[in-house]
């Protein structure tokens, strides 16, 4: 027992070096430059001081607004950690349990098979481990759509499971939805205003917020970006993108904050001192509940990286309450990325190091992200240092040849043959169980079609091989889906399946597990 305790004692007495590296601010703004990404914000936290909070090139392409330390930046899924601090105050307060059954809190919650409506606990709805699949409904709120985030969660009956309840790993948002609600009926606040009054106040993070109606009157926020004009999402020029149009409120418990660097020093003071407030008067939570937070629950698969990224690749790699849990290096890393329409984040946590980061850019280049966090392990480590944003564009560039070529293979084997029936015969309204209705016309020669719960998704279906027709949306920024329509033996249009074009498209686009039967011929 004594070797253990010394062990942990100059685990915790590691020394850390007392600032960021050597012409730390250079380097960003030279690979800002390089990589075209208009705005950086960052924070690093040591010993439980703020060394650094600040912003980096501009708020948006083409105007001269410079991002600062309270320049709000969407942070995406990062902030499925800020939905579990907020149920962590709810356990701290003896109002909820970990393990409490969901139905319990939220009783008309139901999930596609009874035994796991009945089974899931609220732990179970932050790990990942419910059987549904890779992104499973993220249709139901990417991009935005009309439902409510209740009604939301209501359709959660309607999806049917990939495998067994907590037999493996498949990262979702929709059961950090059902968070949010649970929170509410709880509470009998909105999730919104109950993280505003018990999370961010506290915490003093008085610039962040959860709800996009306070975020957008803040005349100091970053505006999204994205390369569109190329053949596929990443490629091209950088664009502006319209802030309106991203994943809107009803994904807030599943990364819908805004957050500045100078709050997120503060949040990352508050996961180092384990739930102590950086004034040291006062908890945000409970040590217990910090525990809780950084328990690994599941194992995550380890993707494959090229020689040059191999350090990158973890021993181990899970998912406890809202993190990740890994090594790098031999030294355990407690961190989550973030992707939001327009913007990427990463915050890190090295416990042992007492040392904590984040980075956020307002686009899509995941380059610098990656880059510059490994940088940063490795300057706290005390490791040598490498050379990390090359090493990660190489990879990108891999990426990229590998898809083009899969895209371009995928155009050229088309055959060109069909359609079967004429236009007007595709024609009519049809219904998937969990999305709803959507709409195909023949106008003046050609297919339109009309997702109806989602603003935007509406366009031309031109046609692609056989059957199947490819999506023109009015709004360039949503994935192209190919759309197939299946015959019975009477040669009628019988159901409509789909899946995304692009062999780069965003998890989240899962038209794949749309499975739309016709409700209603012609229109």
């Amino acid at each position: 027992m004594k070797k253990l305790a010394l062990f942990v004692a100059l685990a915790w007495s590691a020394p850390v070096l007392a600032a960021p590296p050597e012409r730390f601010d250079e380097r960003v703004e030279s690979l800002r430059a390089s990589i075209g990404v208009p705005g950086v914000s960052i924070s690093i936290v040591e010993d439980g001081k703020v060394t650094l909070a600040r912003g980096y090139g501009f708020k948006r392409l083409g105007a001269p607004d410079r991002v600062g330390p309270d320049t709000l930046f969407s942070t995406g899924s990062t902030g499925k950690a800020v939905t579990v601090a907020a149920l962590a105050t709810l356990v701290d307060q003896g109002k909820i349990k970990w393990d409490d059954k969901v139905i319990d809190r939220l009783t008309w919650f139901q999930m596609y098979d009874p035994w796991v409506t009945r089974e899931m606990t609220i732990r179970d709805l932050l790990v990942h481990r419910s059987g549904l699949g890779l992104g499973a409904g993220d249709l139901l709120f990417v991009p935005d759509a009309k439902y409510s985030r209740a009604e939301s969660v209501r359709r959660l009956r309607y999806i049917k499971p990939a495998t067994s309840f907590r037999s493996g790993y498949a990262y979702d948002n929709v059961l950090y939805m059902v968070a949010g609600q649970l929170i509410e009926a709880v509470t009998g606040k909105t999730f919104e205003k109950y993280v505003a009054e018990h999370v961010f106040k506290p915490a003093g993070m008085l610039q962040s917020t959860s709800d996009d109606d306070v975020r957008f009157t803040r005349t100091d926020r970053a505006q999204p970006h994205a390369r569109l004009s190329g053949p596929f999402r990443g490629l091209g020029e950088q664009q502006l993108l319209n802030e309106r149009e991203g994943l809107g409120r009803n994904a807030a418990p599943a990364g819908g904050l805004a957050v500045s660097a100078n709050d997120m020093a503060r949040w990352l003071q508050i996961q180092l001192g384990r739930g102590k407030l950086p004034e040291g008067n006062g908890r945000l939570f409970s040590e217990s509940a910090s525990r809780e937070m950084w328990t690994p629950m599941v194992f995550q698969p380890v993707d494959e990286l090229p020689p040059a990224l191999a350090a990158a690749v973890p021993n181990f790699y899970t998912y406890a309450l809202g993190w990740d849990v890994q090594d790098y290096k031999g030294e355990k890393i407690i961190w989550h990325g973030g992707f939001v329409w327009g913007f990427k984040t990463a915050v890190v946590l090295i416990p042992n190091r007492n040392v904590g980061f984040s980075i956020a850019i307002n686009s899509e280049d995941g380059v610098l992200i990656n880059g510059l966090m490994y940088e940063l392990l490795d300057h706290y480590l005390g490791e040598r240092k490498e050379d990390w944003p090359a090493a990660w564009m190489d990879y990108k560039k891999q990426l990229v040849a590998k898809a083009t070529e899969a895209f371009n293979t995928q155009a050229a084997k088309r055959a060109k043959v069909g359609p079967s029936l004429s236009l007007a015969r595709y024609a009519g309204r049809y219904s998937d169980p969990w999305y709803g209705d959507i709409a195909v016309a023949a106008k003046g020669g050609s297919l339109a079609i009309d997702f109806h719960h989602t603003p935007g998704m509406k366009g031309r279906l031109e046609h692609w091989q056989y059957d199947t027709f490819i999506t023109r949306f009015e709004d360039k920024t949503i994935e192209p889906a190919l759309v197939t329509f299946a015959l019975d033996a009477e040669g009628k249009v019988e159901r409509v399946t789909m899946k995304a074009a692009s062999p780069a498209a965003d998890f989240s686009y899962d038209y794949h597990d749309l499975m739309f039967t016709r409700v209603a011929e012609g229109q």
